[in-house]
């Protein structure tokens, strides 16, 4: 069956990223990280909304409730729905303005992890997993660009990237206090001219990997070897996401211009959300960040 590729947003976004599929609403959610942007997308209305937030944005997961989390610069907030306030639920301190947060999801234990990266790529970043009750977990640091982050179908491997080692780790993980500190190289993805962007597991254990710098998305095996390699539907794709009825549809964003000067597009649909369907495989649905009550103090911004 040939490949249907849609393009799928009116506009194109500065940097798109952080595809999430919410299953139970049926519904696409996305970021423009330089517009300080939250879209939102259904495809069965043909409908879509935006919510602003006042800074650069990462990536967001899903929350119980008509909520979701998001990683803005300086911290993780719950970004209410309804109302568009925000409501912070781990600011590190002392704030670190060398350091922004960036790639972020959900462990099949509910549990947030999110990844820091240097504003100029430089090694300050950390990897933060926090928890239900607000308690949080430095697991990795030393970090440049985090990105890649995602769980294989039974949560006991954790992959990660630094995308400047142009590598992706495979940690052995589970519901206990922290992954393994000697991960192992997975896949290397330098013999494809790329370090690793956002990424995503099917149902068969395989990862799905944007290649930001060649304009390709690859699907790995768990033991890392080259399944699948496809033209992205734009130079500069930046993540990966499935989502539909069926889980079958698989959702990429892409960068019209980083803001950095390290990615600026020279495609006419840079910026875009794509949909591709006809690749015979199935995503995950994604986890919700479990948040027990009254765990976090009230702090909220309009």
């Amino acid at each position: 069956m040939a490949l249907q590729v849609s393009r799928i947003s009116a506009t194109a976004a500065q940097l798109g990223e952080s595809p999430l599929w919410d299953a139970e609403r049926q519904r696409l959610y996305w970021v423009d990280g330089v517009a300080r942007r939250v879209h939102a997308y259904e495809p069965a209305r043909d409908d879509t909304r935006h919510w602003d937030v006042p800074s650069m944005i990462g990536s967001v997961a899903l929350v119980q409730g008509d909520a979701l989390v998001v990683a803005l610069v300086d911290g993780i907030y719950q970004l209410d729905l309804g109302s568009g306030s925000l409501t912070s639920l781990f600011l590190p301190e002392p704030r670190d303005i060398r350091v922004r947060f960036n790639d972020g999801k959900v462990d099949r234990w509910g549990r947030f992890l999110c990844g820091t990266m240097g504003v100029y790529a430089e090694p300050l970043g950390q990897l933060f997993r926090m928890d239900a009750a607000g308690a949080h977990t430095v697991l990795a640091d030393g970090i440049r660009i985090s990105n890649a982050l995602c769980f294989s179908p039974d949560g006991r491997t954790m992959y990660f990237a630094d995308s400047l080692d142009r590598a992706i780790r495979a940690y052995r993980y589970g519901p206990g206090d922290k992954p393994d500190r000697e991960p192992r190289i997975v896949i290397d993805t330098a013999p494809y001219h790329s370090g690793p962007d956002g990424a995503t597991v099917d149902c068969d254990g395989c990862l799905w990997v944007a290649l930001v710098q060649v304009g390709k998305i690859a699907r790995f095996t768990p033991e890392g070897t080259l399944d699948r390699l496809i033209d992205a539907p734009t130079d500069l794709p930046s993540s990966v996401a499935f989502g539909g009825p069926d889980l079958s549809t698989l959702y990429v964003t892409s960068i019209k211009d980083s803001g950095s000067g390290r990615a600026v597009s020279r495609h006419p649909d840079g910026g875009f959300l794509f949909a591709i369907e006809g690749l015979g495989v199935t995503g995950l649905p994604e986890a919700q960040f479990r948040v027990q009550p009254n765990s976090f103090p009230t702090r909220t911004t309009s």
